[in-house]
Formats: C-alpha cells, sequence, structure tokens
C-alpha cells in the first residue's frame, strides 16, 4: 500500500465459502414463458407479480421499482408462501394455482382476481413491472 501500512493477513486472506443449510428454493430464472399473478396492497396498488415455470422448476417475486417501503413489506409474505410452497415439493405453477385461491391472502396484500395470466417471458415480465 502507497500509505506504509500493511494490510493484516487475516482480513486479506481469499477465505473458501462454505455454504451452509438454506431453505429449499424455486429456480430464480427462466428462458420460457411464465405464468404469473398480480399481488397488490390493501388500498389496491399493485405490488409485485408471483411468477411460475415448471420447465425449469422456477418461480420468483418480481417487484414494480419505487414503491414505497410498506408495500416492499408487504410482498415479504409473497417471498414465503414461494420457500413455502417448494418445502412442500409443489411444481411452481400447483403453487400459483393455490395462491390464486387466496391461500396467502392477508390484511396487508391480496392476488388481483382474475390476474392469472402468462407473459412470453421473465424479461417481459419485468418490463410490465418497471411500467407499473
Amino acid at each position: 500500500m502507497r500509505s506504509g501500512r500493511t494490510v493484516n493477513p487475516r482480513l486479506a486472506a481469499n477465505l473458501p465459502f462454505t455454504e451452509v443449510d438454506a431453505p429449499p428454493a424455486y429456480c430464480r430464472q427462466t428462458g420460457g414463458p411464465v405464468a404469473y399473478l398480480a399481488v397488490a396492497d390493501a388500498a389496491g396498488t399493485v405490488i409485485g407479480y408471483v411468477w411460475a415455470n415448471d420447465g425449469d422448476d422456477a418461480a420468483g417475486w418480481v417487484v414494480p421499482p419505487g414503491l414505497p417501503p410498506r408495500a416492499v413489506n408487504a410482498g415479504s409474505s409473497w417471498l414465503r408462501a414461494l420457500r413455502s410452497g417448494k418445502a412442500r415439493e409443489l411444481a411452481p405453477t400447483a403453487l400459483l394455482a393455490e395462491l390464486a385461491r387466496g391461500a396467502n391472502d392477508s390484511k396487508l396484500s391480496h392476488v388481483v382476481p382474475g390476474s392469472l395470466t402468462e407473459a412470453p417471458s421473465l424479461a417481459a415480465l419485468q418490463e410490465r413491472a418497471a411500467g407499473d
């Protein structure tokens, strides 16, 4: 270092990454079409989209940019629903069908009735979310 100080070797060591036990999770990417549901907060504002693709065992949560913190926090139950669905070994679209029936609705957020639809790709859904 130019300042004349030396770096403590413990802080500069390239430590190996050790993965610890993590909850089961669906793949977060897919190259195929995605089925999705719109999720709204109590005021009716869309706070995100739950999406799924069985071919890649993929599912996830897409959030529109610029949401206030309370809206982002309301989305946490949908992330938990995704982990729960994978832990119960549900196919991604089976979980989506369960959520479409109101299985995860609460006073903070709910599935927008009749919103189950499909996008040609995850990128197309992300573009839609960015336009909300």
